[in-house]
């Protein structure tokens, strides 16, 4: 009975517009981050570009779950709603994480791995940002929601090589000579595998409200 009452009420699509504007806002931080790492002159200023995204992110994803408290008829599962603002949050703020890293470790030049995983970043997001207004007609849009989702997951398989081939070239350049600078490196490569990481979780999430919807 439920189920059915709910099916017939009308549902809040304001939820909609908050995932696209906060995937825009992802879109934003990992451009904001890819600059950083292709040779930003002001790291400092850079860093503080991503964080300026991630605080509005932050913003928006309050307003989500609060909109979940206070609604009565969802367009989806409440749990689903909760689940994919929060992995599309942790994206950026594992970029926010990977900006603060930077600034402490006070890198400033960056091997081509970890500018290719930024990259990877900058398209996972924009993928994320065709994706999600296709979850307002899920029914219409399952092949192209997985599709998405598919491809999202084949960056993150692409950003792991790029971690591994990272990580074996630091070894090489700095077993003999500057255990630090390998260590440095390795958090940085880290926190960007954590970032495309993040990204596969969004597209987990899509993946199961479709699921749930079809």
């Amino acid at each position: 009975m439920l189920s059915w009452f709910r099916a017939i009420m009308p549902k809040e699509d304001g939820f909609f517009d908050h995932f696209e504007a906060h995937a825009r806002v992802l879109l934003d931080g990992a451009k904001a981050l890819h600059a950083l790492l292709a040779g930003a002159p002001d790291i400092a200023a850079a860093a503080a570009e991503v964080k300026r995204h991630e605080n509005a992110a932050d913003d928006i994803t309050a307003e989500v779950l609060l909109a979940v408290r206070r609604s009565f008829i969802t367009p989806f599962d409440r749990v689903d709603i909760k689940d994919l603002i929060e992995s599309m949050d942790d994206a950026i703020d594992q970029m926010h994480q990977t900006s603060k890293a930077i600034l402490l470790f006070e890198v400033t030049e960056f091997k081509e791995p970890m500018r290719e995983m930024a990259a990877i970043a900058v398209e996972a997001a924009e993928l994320t940002v065709e994706a999600i207004p296709l979850l307002r007609k899920i029914g219409t849009n399952v092949a192209e929601l997985n599709a998405y989702a598919v491809k999202i997951t084949e960056l993150e398989g692409r950003a792991d090589k790029l971690h591994d081939r990272g990580l074996k070239e630091l070894f090489l350049a700095h077993r003999n000579s500057d255990p630090m600078a390998y260590t440095i490196g390795a958090e940085i490569y880290s926190h960007l595998e954590r970032v495309a990481d993040r990204f596969e979780d969004v597209a987990n999430e899509i993946s199961g409200i479709v699921i749930e919807h079809v």
